[in-house]
């Protein structure tokens, strides 16, 4: 398995990706990633030199993906933990924890001192693992991400900083 920075051509596939798990989950697709339309192009939006989109593949298959985001009405400090997804037949594998853990090298590496998601109770798995990483949950958003539907928000304060 290769973990890399986006390309281009991975548009489509992570596209699908990211609306084939809220589907699976069935999740709202309302004022969520779902309906954002950045997801058809996260190659574009990824050109922010403060963020970066990491992808996970093998034999050429696009199995998951993570990221850092510096999203609008965030501190200057902080970024928030974007684009986690992982394909179904892979769950389990240890390919989340790689990304995530990219992901969180790459925040310390750009200088961030704290991270923040947003999520919904039906990923569930996933809330569980941030927990385990030490993501604290909030009692509001923080920032402007237009994701409305997320009702479960949480930081991380990073090490290193």
């Amino acid at each position: 398995m290769n973990i890399r920075r986006i390309q281009k051509s991975d548009n489509k596939f992570l596209a699908d990706l990211i609306k084939r798990v809220f589907e699976e989950h069935n999740a709202p697709k309302k004022g969520t990633v779902y309906s954002d339309p950045t997801t058809d192009n996260l190659y574009g939006l990824f050109k922010n030199e403060k963020s970066i989109l990491w992808v996970a593949e093998e034999n050429g298959e696009v199995l998951g993906c993570c990221g850092i985001y510096p999203t609008d009405g965030l501190p200057k400090h902080c970024v928030e933990l974007v684009k986690f997804y992982v394909s179904s037949k892979v769950r389990g594998q240890g390919i989340g924890t790689k990304l995530m853990e990219q992901s969180i090298q790459s925040a310390i590496e750009l200088g961030y001192s704290e991270l923040y998601l947003e999520s919904l109770p039906h990923f569930d798995n996933a809330v569980k693992m941030y927990e385990r990483l030490g993501f604290k949950k909030l009692e509001k958003p923080l920032g402007k991400s237009g994701h409305i539907a997320c009702n479960i928000w949480m930081i991380k304060r990073l090490m290193g900083k």
